[in-house]
């Protein structure tokens, strides 16, 4: 101002004045310039807030962590994968008492607020200041919704920001049925559940589309303390809680009076709690590594995979019992404690290779090994079977006979350098047939046939049949000396019962996605790797194991099967594997630290008992099947002890024998092979 119109100024109006206007001047000045710093400031810690916030688009492609489900043959669940043990509902199929009771509890000003609510954050402002620490949140639904899906927990103001920010977006940008239904299907209600429908599974064992008015007030009331308000740990106070909320929903208006009191008096019926024995731990287990290992661990815990697998879970559970009842008897005989004798069990289809049951141990939770697929055991004489084929693949039949007398065999790995193999009786029945010497598993005329085609031979044999385990192509093979998996002499022996088909094991159908995308679809695959002709020889002598043999354990069960017992030294192994032409079923009995069962606990007594009793079960009410005699297998009478062709009337001492086509024994001598002079002395 010129100094001339100044003090024009001052004289006309007075040095008070004047120096009034000049602070009010001032005054204004500083205004401006803090309402100017604070929106710079305002601006910065907004853009800071906000820099690294998702954006809410992606809430139309809500992706939350889901439960991988895995179901048996006939679409039954048997088991989950999940961090988080979640199922998605939609919200339009949740009934409104249970979306009101939840508001009323958490948000009863859900409907009316932008997101987040000034009321409730300067409220719980105050109360952490009376506190001198961060005690009460103050958070709306939205922005719980905003926390659970994109912030961390933290108790920080800067996060609480970021989270009104957000949910006031939310707000904008989705409908509060959806937002709600965020909420519900996100929210963690306790004992490992998080959602609304698992929640109500775990509670009260229903979806929650069939929620009452009681049962949703006490499910409401768990969001602010579920361990605290949990009704199965503390159900007076879970029972205050869900009277707080139905008054709460009666004062926002949501139920009246008399539907508030009639719901408090109610009686909750809670699910029993327990602990879930998981019915096929094993067979669930090797699930789990597969899709894990092919798909990794996010895919598999958190996209919600509807895994399909070959198991049927009524087969499964008579596996389960009937492995503990056999194991139970046996430890009962021996006089050991209960628990310590081991034992697995595995079940396939014949034709497909589609697994039905497995049990790969007597408790998943105190041991993971799988003793089914894992464990390499010798099967001592359950391998004859394969020599016999082997044999038979080579020219001998039936028929043809053997001399079971003493042999010494040269062993540098023996004391003596000498192996002295010997039968189970510690006889010897001289001239026998391989029908016989199969059906009482003479160890000593097994050796003789293996010395006939020769240990590479027959170990090639084995392999291409589906024993995958390195074999020692030694004599000692004859008596199952090499270490092999049970899953691998099911599969073996589903060769002679498939009509010299070799099938794949499977566990897995199908893998679909949450959105019903499928990831993979499994087909049985089999091949033709022997003569339908030599496995119809063998699997019929293996039914007179059955009849009259080492297997006669099993014959009660009073259709045809084929089967062999197994017993390694000392009684260490215990095994019977048979089969129906539709299913092979083996069982293994032992122990881990690989020491004796105990004196006379051979296959036919510690292991086909197992097999009796979850065959009885699983064929209960299914009819007798027969096996097909292939095209170029004919029969003939020939005697039983000979196996000459019959030439008398006496039907009581001879058999119906199969040979193939253009094939015949002798009629006129036994046919007995001469002692190699390098190796029987």
């Amino acid at each position: 101002m010129p100094l001339k119109r100044l003090k024009y100024y001052r004289e006309s109006v007075g040095d008070g004045e004047v120096n009034k206007l000049f602070h009010l001047f001032i005054l204004f000045a500083i205004v401006i310039a803090s309402i100017l710093v604070l929106s710079v400031v305002g601006t910065v810690i907004y853009y800071a807030a906000t820099l690294d916030l998702p954006t809410v688009e992606t809430l139309k492609d809500y992706r939350p962590n889901i439960a991988s489900t895995v179901y048996d043959d006939n679409n039954e669940i048997v088991d989950q994968f999940f961090l988080e043990d979640r199922k998605i509902v939609d919200i339009n199929n949740v009934p409104k008492v249970v979306q009101h009771a939840f508001v009323s509890s958490e948000d009863s000003r859900f409907y009316q607020h932008k997101g987040f609510d000034i009321k409730s954050i300067f409220r719980a402002m105050f109360k952490n200041i009376e506190a001198g620490a961060i005690v009460q949140g103050g958070s709306t639904i939205t922005q719980q919704v905003a926390k659970m899906m994109y912030l961390s927990p933290e108790k920080k103001y800067i996060r609480k920001l970021k989270e009104a920010i957000l949910a006031y977006k939310i707000d904008k940008y989705l409908a509060k049925d959806q937002i709600i239904g965020l909420y519900l299907n996100q929210i963690y209600l306790g004992h490992g559940t998080y959602g609304i429908e698992s929640a109500s599974q775990m509670y009260f064992g229903k979806s929650s589309t069939d929620l009452n008015l009681p049962e949703a007030a006490l499910l409401a009331g768990l969001p602010k303390a579920p361990s605290t308000y949990s009704p199965f740990l503390a159900f007076e106070r879970a029972k205050q809680r869900q009277i707080y909320v139905l008054n709460r929903m009666f004062e926002d208006g949501y139920i009246s009076k008399e539907e508030m009191e009639k719901a408090s008096a109610e009686t909750i019926q809670l699910r029993e709690i327990k602990e879930q024995q998981k019915v096929a731990a094993y067979f669930v287990e090797n699930v789990r590594r597969y899709v894990q290992e092919k798909y990794g661990g996010d895919v598999l815990y958190k996209e919600g995979l509807s895994i399909y697998t070959t198991l049927n879970l009524a087969a499964q559970k008579e596996a389960n019992d009937a492995v503990e009842a056999g194991l139970a008897e046996l430890e009962d005989r021996q006089k050991y404690e209960r628990g310590l004798v081991q034992g697995a069990l595995l079940c396939m289809d014949a034709k497909t290779g589609a697994i039905r049951a497995m049990v790969g141990g007597r408790d998943f939770t105190k041991s993971e090994f799988n003793r089914a697929t894992q464990s390499r055991r010798q099967p001592g004489s359950s391998f004859k079977p394969l020599i016999y084929t082997a044999a038979f693949d080579k020219g001998l039949n039936p028929s043809s006979v053997f001399v079971d007398s003493p042999i010494v065999v040269e062993d540098p790995t023996a004391e003596d350098g000498l192996w002295k193999p010997n039968n189970f009786d510690n006889k010897f029945l001289g001239p026998i047939t391989m029908r016989k010497a199969l059906v009482d598993s003479r160890n000593v005329v097994t050796v003789k046939i293996l010395q006939e085609i020769t240990p590479a031979y027959a170990a090639s044999y084995a392999a291409n049949m589906g024993i995958t385990s390195p074999l020692m192509p030694t004599l000692s093979l004859a008596l199952g000396s090499s270490g092999v998996t049970l899953e691998e002499m099911v599969r073996a022996y589903g060769v002679l019962a498939n009509g010299g088909k070799k099938v794949t094991p499977y566990y897995i159908k199908k893998i679909v996605d949450r959105t019903g995308n499928v990831f993979e679809e499994n087909t049985p695959q089999s091949e033709q790797v022997i003569d339908p002709r030599i496995a119809f020889m063998t699997s019929y002598i293996m039914r007179d194991v059955v009849e009259t043999g080492t297997g006669r354990r099993v014959k009660s069960i009073g259709r045809p099967v084929g089967g062999k017992t197994g017993t390694t030294n000392d009684y260490r192994d215990a095994w019977f594997i048979g089969f129906t032409p539709s299913l092979v079923t083996g069982v293994w009995v032992g122990f881990d630290q690989e020491i004796s069962l105990g004196k006379l606990e051979v296959g036919g007594k510690a292991a086909a008992p197992i097999w009796l009793y979850f065959m009885e079960k699983v064929l209960k009410g299914a009819p007798a099947e027969s096996f097909p005699t292939p095209e170029g297998i004919t029969f003939m009478r020939v005697d039983a002890q000979t196996g000459r062709l019959s030439t008398g009337t006496d039907d009581s001492s001879t058999i119906y024998e199969c040979f193939l086509e253009g094939t015949k024994p002798s009629d006129k001598a036994i046919e007995v092979f001469d002692d190699k002079e390098d190796l029987f002395r």
